[in-house]
């Protein structure tokens, strides 16, 4: 299993995390499906079958957020509702008021709920208190902090804060790709963005696209900075750099790929997360060195 995406946090190194203590400040928000008056329910499910809310494999920790959502589009509320909205004038003579609406479309609501439909999504977070990294597996900044606001809230003063560094993304991008050249250990790929400063935010993407270093330059000058660039570190792992320093579409290359010769399935997991955690912790230090080392937070 890889991650496919990382929005990356700090811990303290290292940190003392009692196992059994985590698990049971985890359980008090286990998740239990969605009642028949709940439109979404979240909660920590064990990410191995039959295992803990906390998975150790070589001190790492995996934990696993799921999260169900009924479906219930308003344009079936809003098609029920006028329907009962219609019986009513046609018992009584004249269109229900504004008020009455209202408690007619709640009404339908509520009794819509319990046949609605149901999707599950899971949300996983990567634990590693030996080297400090916090690191969630979601796409956007918003999703991550689903999962951030439910971890709080089972774990006291749980002592995560942002990766800061002391280049900015945006501006080293830019120049890797001004000057055409990667950080070492990098080498740049073929889809990039470009993004205007000005008002009018005009944006230029390369997508699997030979970069012209001509043309690109030409962008730059214009004013534009790079706010997206792929890479691809030591030939091991691809992935996409973000002006919020976010890392995307991660992939493991073959040269990782290969190394997976456990035959259960669960060996082969564990075997894959082990596997994942190390060659990321060194990603995402090789990252932080690009980016100007690691910025110490305000006194």
């Amino acid at each position: 299993m890889w991650f496919k995406n990382l929005q990356i946090y700090r811990l303290p190194t290292p940190w003392n995390v009692d196992i059994e203590q985590l698990t049971s400040q985890l359980a008090t928000q286990a998740f239990q499906p969605c009642s028949n008056s709940e439109m979404q329910s979240q909660g920590w499910i064990a990410p191995r079958a039959n295992g803990g809310l906390v998975h150790v494999v070589n001190r790492q920790l995996l934990l696993q957020l799921s999260t169900e959502r009924k479906l219930l589009p308003n344009s079936v509320i809003n098609q029920v509702t006028k329907a009962r909205a219609a019986e009513i004038e046609e018992q009584q003579g004249f269109k229900p008021g504004r008020k009455l609406l209202k408690e007619i479309k709640e009404q339908v609501s509520e009794e819509l709920l319990p046949r609605a439909f149901s999707i599950q999504r899971s949300t996983a977070v990567w634990i590693d208190p030996v080297n400090g990294w916090a690191i969630i597996d979601a796409s956007s900044p918003a999703r991550a902090d689903e999962v951030l606001k439910l971890l709080l809230k089972c774990v006291d003063k749980f002592p995560i804060e942002l990766l800061r560094v002391n280049l900015s993304p945006l501006a080293a991008m830019t120049d890797w790709l001004a000057g055409n050249e990667a950080p070492a250990g990098f080498t740049i790929d073929q889809d990039t963005e470009l993004r205007s400063s000005a008002e009018s935010k005009a944006t230029v993407r390369y997508v699997r696209h030979s970069l012209d270093p001509v043309e690109v330059a030409n962008h730059i000058s214009s004013g534009k900075q790079c706010t997206k660039l792929a890479l691809t570190w030591n030939d091991k792992v691809s992935f996409v750099l973000t002006e919020n320093l976010a890392i995307k579409r991660i992939k493991a290359l073959d040269v990782l790929t290969e190394k997976s010769e456990a035959q259960h399935e669960d060996e082969r997991l564990d075997g894959d997360f082990a596997l994942m955690c190390g060659e990321l912790h060194q990603l995402l230090s090789d990252v932080v060195l690009a980016l100007g080392g690691e910025a110490k937070a305000a006194q």
